[in-house]
């Protein structure tokens, strides 16, 4: 049976910020990395101690798995975006979280990975606004 997400979920201080709340989904938070380079979107599911896939129940892992393909076809939909980069490493932070990134041939860190591939450029205020609106809209 799946356990109820709590109140008792914070979200770890280095997600905060770097990213930006865009909605919850049914598990997890769907948040947007604050990086211009990349549409890159994470999702931090709200079940308190859990840091890895094994640490949900089933049925949490299959609310997850449907929100990582629901995000996945609108990344893959996205203008420029020819390739999904889907990972949760969570060595630095340990609350389990999945990166969903769409990546193209000439993209910033094209071949490599998004980590370590030069500082995030960050949104202005404006634009990181209209971002997060864009993906509430998508998300309906």
């Amino acid at each position: 049976m799946t356990e109820a997400v709590t109140s008792d979920f914070d979200l770890d201080s280095r997600l905060a910020a770097d990213s930006v709340l865009i909605a919850d989904g049914p598990l997890s938070q769907i948040r947007l990395m604050n990086d211009e380079r990349f549409p890159w979107i994470v999702l931090v599911p709200r079940v308190p101690g859990a840091s890895e896939w094994i640490d949900l129940d089933g049925g949490q892992q299959r609310l997850l798995l449907a929100e990582i393909n629901q995000i996945s076809q609108l990344l893959k939909h996205t203008p420029g975006v020819s390739k999904l980069n889907i990972g949760a490493l969570g060595n630095i932070v340990p609350h389990l979280h999945l990166h969903l990134v769409g990546r193209h041939d000439g993209d910033p860190a094209w071949p490599g990975p998004v980590w370590g591939s030069g500082p995030a450029r960050r949104f202005d205020a404006d634009t990181l606004g209209t971002h997060v609106e864009q993906w509430r809209q998508r998300l309906r």
